[in-house]
Parts: C-alpha cells; sequence; structure tokens
C-alpha cells in the first residue's frame, strides 16, 4: 500500500524500532508487561459487556485499550503482527526473537487475564457453601 513510505519513510523507521524494541525485553519484563496488559484488556471486556448500546461498548473499550497501547505493555496477538513486520522489513530480527518475545509475553498474558482477573471474580461472586442442613449459610 506504500504506507511504510509515508512521513519520508518515518512510519517504516517506527514500525522498526517498535519491533526491536518489543524482542530486546528481557523474559521477566516482557512477562510482567504481558500480565499487565491483559489486565487492561480484561478489564476493556468486562466494560463492553456491561454496555447496553454499541456506543457504550465502543467507548468502554478505548480507555484500557488506549491505557495498555499507551504505557508500552504487551499483547501477545498484536506483537504477533509487529514483530513479523520488522522482520519483513528487513530489522535484525528472526524466528528465535520472535519466540523469545512470544513466549514470556503469552504466558503474562494468562497469567493476568485467566488467573489474576479469574481469580478476583472468583473471590468477589464465589456463593457460600450449603450446610450439612442444605441450608446456605
Amino acid at each position: 500500500s506504500g504506507h511504510l513510505k509515508m512521513g519520508s519513510g518515518a512510519v517504516h523507521d517506527t514500525a522498526v524500532s517498535i519491533a526491536m524494541a518489543k524482542v530486546n525485553l528481557s523474559f521477566a519484563e516482557a512477562f510482567f508487561r504481558g500480565v499487565l496488559c491483559n489486565l487492561l484488556v480484561c478489564l476493556a471486556v468486562w466494560l463492553a459487556m456491561a454496555g447496553r448500546t454499541v456506543a457504550d461498548k465502543v467507548i468502554a473499550i478505548i480507555f484500557p485499550i488506549a491505557a495498555f497501547v499507551a504505557a508500552g505493555f504487551e499483547h501477545s496477538v498484536a506483537n504477533m503482527y509487529f514483530i513479523p513486520l520488522g522482520m519483513i522489513l528487513k530489522a535484525d530480527i528472526g524466528l528465535g526473537d520472535l519466540l523469545r518475545n512470544l513466549i514470556p509475553v503469552t504466558l503474562g498474558n494468562l497469567v493476568g487475564g485467566a488467573g489474576m482477573v479469574g481469580i478476583v471474580y472468583h473471590v468477589i461472586y464465589r456463593r457460600a457453601q450449603p450446610t450439612s442442613e442444605g441450608e446456605a449459610s
């Protein structure tokens, strides 16, 4: 489409810079950025579910998603775009670099979304255990 040539090549340079920054994270940094990212992504999902109209749902997701992007958190699906784009643009990135990013980020996304958010909702919505007489305590 030629969009990478826009801004006298600034779009190309920015895409390569983003990809290089992502593959140069340590395992721990990528993991915890993944955890924090999916906390915000899950918040966006829950807020969207609370909306009644399409406009409510769109407005609800804007702020959590914008926050994770602005904070530089890591999302495995987004990285499946940015890192291969950097590879296509001839950045010094290999398949090993892609995997060294995707593994900790995906694990972090799972811990943040399924683990931490799941635990919070379990604690909030758990039901009282019935007593031996069949009544809720």
